[in-house]
């Protein structure tokens, strides 16, 4: 983002809360005062609300990137539904290669935290594709969370409860899905679960056959098309859209399937680095069969 704008003439001021919620409503106020033209913000639990209307109320545009935020010109992300589509449908798949049958599996669903505003679209994504497969209900859900540890403990009550009955498992994405395998793995487990972000663990297992697939958000992809965006409206143009989200002119990214035998295109695209991945016997075994090298 920081290249996107400097080589297009623009100085850029990029800064991270790194999860906290009132030094992020700090940035923000620093940012405006400071002066900008164009706010682009990725919101953080609820904290960007109130960063995005003081810059409308001073004739600021503001770009949603990755999150949806209310009252904002324009949002830039992935299709979130698509995202869970994907999610569900590699569920789907991996029950079909299986040979079982989605209406007598017990799936479980592991989400992320409600009050990020992609996760109902993640879910309604996932269960759409779920239930178009076979799938009645799922046989439990967590509590929605992006925290690992919580993911993971969540999981294990409801794998408890459900006496390991655990047939698949629906996950957000790769940091609850690693928690997931590792309570799947200390009861010598291994069922289909989704993932999301390509992360170099959720990559790890996928590679392993712990997770059937995950959808590529990583790369530049987001970023590259909001500078992009940002920088049409610095020009006075009016950025092209083909829907509206929430009221809000949506510029969709397409998301990307990741399977075992397509990891090895991360690495050829510079996203993935070898050695980050193929870091056991294991591993390496794994990486020589997929070719990622």
């Amino acid at each position: 983002m920081t290249d996107g704008f400097t080589n297009a003439g623009y100085p850029v001021d990029v800064q991270n809360a790194l999860g906290d919620t009132n030094k992020y409503a700090t940035i923000g106020a620093q940012q405006l005062a400071s002066g900008c033209a164009i706010m682009l913000l990725v919101d953080l639990e609820g904290a960007a609300i109130q960063v995005a209307a003081n810059a409308k109320a001073q004739g600021i545009p503001v770009i949603a990137l990755d999150r949806p935020l209310v009252g904002t010109d324009y949002f830039v992300s992935y299709n979130n539904y698509r995202i869970g589509f994907l999610q569900g449908q590699s569920i789907v798949d991996a029950a079909k290669e299986q040979g079982k049958d989605l209406a007598t599996m017990n799936v479980v669903y592991v989400s992320g935290d409600p009050t990020d505003g992609t996760v109902k679209y993640l879910y309604q994504g996932a269960t759409d594709a779920l239930t178009a497969g076979g799938l009645v209900k799922p046989a439990g859900e967590t509590q929605g969370t992006w925290d690992g540890a919580k993911a993971g403990t969540y999981f294990e009550q409801m794998y408890t409860k459900l006496k390991g009955k655990v047939d698949a498992v629906w996950v957000a994405n790769d940091t609850n899905a690693a928690a997931v395998i590792t309570i799947l793995d200390k009861y010598g487990k291994k069922v289909p679960v989704s993932g999301q972000d390509a992360t170099d663990a959720g990559l790890q297992n996928v590679l392993l056959g712990k997770q059937s697939a995950t959808i590529n958000t990583g790369g530049n992809f987001e970023p590259v098309l909001a500078v992009k965006v940002a920088i049409e409206i610095l020009e006075g143009k009016v950025p092209a859209y083909t829907e509206k989200q929430d009221g809000i002119p949506f510029i969709m990214v397409e998301p990307q399937v990741v399977h075992a035998d397509t990891v090895k295109d991360l690495i050829a695209s510079g996203q993935v680095k070898v050695e980050a991945l193929c870091t056991t016997d294991e591993l390496k075994a794994a990486c020589e069969k997929y070719g990622v090298k």
